[in-house]
């Protein structure tokens, strides 16, 4: 390569440190090609998504069972949390039949 194509590399290598970024190489299916790009771009944002996603991968690769509280967990993310529905049902005996 010539000299500055050397420093254009080392110029866009430094900037994506400076981000927290790293470029590296995987291999694998060219059927997961774009599956893991995107899970690449998804953990690279650094959202509130990707940690999540993090989470998911790395419980998936640990091979460990969820740890306990997980629905409880999920129950209290539900966007009905605080909705105040009622759930009462009107109480009725029921028909009278002749035995």
């Amino acid at each position: 390569m010539s000299t500055a194509q050397n420093r254009a590399v080392r110029s866009y290598r430094s900037r994506l440190s400076e981000r927290g970024l790293a470029r590296f190489e995987v291999l694998g299916r060219e059927a997961d090609r774009d599956l893991i790009r995107s899970l690449a771009r998804l953990l690279a944002e650094d959202g509130p998504d990707s940690s999540t996603l993090r989470a998911a991968v790395s419980q998936s690769i640990a091979g460990k069972p969820p740890g306990p509280g997980g629905i409880l967990a999920a129950l209290r993310r539900s966007p009905l949390v605080g909705a105040d529905l009622d759930f009462s049902r009107p109480q009725d005996d029921g028909r009278k039949i002749d035995l």
